[in-house]
């Protein structure tokens, strides 16, 4: 039985109802066999429902990503917050450090200075007494020399 005509035809011919029935079992054994998908196939109800399954579904994770949205943003902001604490807490450390070294350095040159003083009074102290030497030895050989100068003079 290919058609529907056919089926009733042979519903009409069957003699009694146990025929028939028998006859209504062949086609739905027929139809399984040509169609062995058919129980798994959906209907526009099935589909409906399961579209309007799917987009409560679909609202319902918007609504969860909405709200995982704006929690992660605050978070963002109270950890910028916190970012910005941290970086002028740096900032003003690293100004102290600075106004620190800065008045280390200042010490140390004034340090440098004053020993650079004592070193050049040193040696100008030590340039006049070697210049004071130089006197005790070169003013008697004058001396010497003219006397000798003279001597010579004399013998002359």
């Amino acid at each position: 039985m290919t058609s529907v005509v056919a089926l009733y035809d042979a519903l009409t011919a069957a003699p009694d109802e146990r025929a028939r029935a028998r006859v209504i079992a062949e086609a739905f054994e027929r139809l399984d066999e040509r169609y062995p998908h058919l129980p798994d196939l959906a209907t526009r109800g099935h589909v409906r429902e399961t579209e309007l399954r799917l987009q409560k579904e679909i609202e319902q994770v918007r609504a969860d990503l909405k709200a995982d949205i704006e929690q992660v943003r605050a978070d963002l902001r109270e950890t910028e917050l916190r970012l910005q604490q941290e970086i002028e807490q740096v900032r003003a450390d690293l100004k102290a450090d600075i106004e620190q070294v800065r008045a280390d350095l200042k010490a140390d040159i004034e340090q440098v200075r004053a020993d650079l003083k004592l070193d050049i009074e040193r040696v100008r102290g030590e340039i006049a007494r070697t210049k004071i030497d130089l006197l005790k030895w070169i003013v008697p050989l004058m001396f010497a020399q003219v006397a000798a100068i003279a001597a010579l003079v004399k013998l002359l």
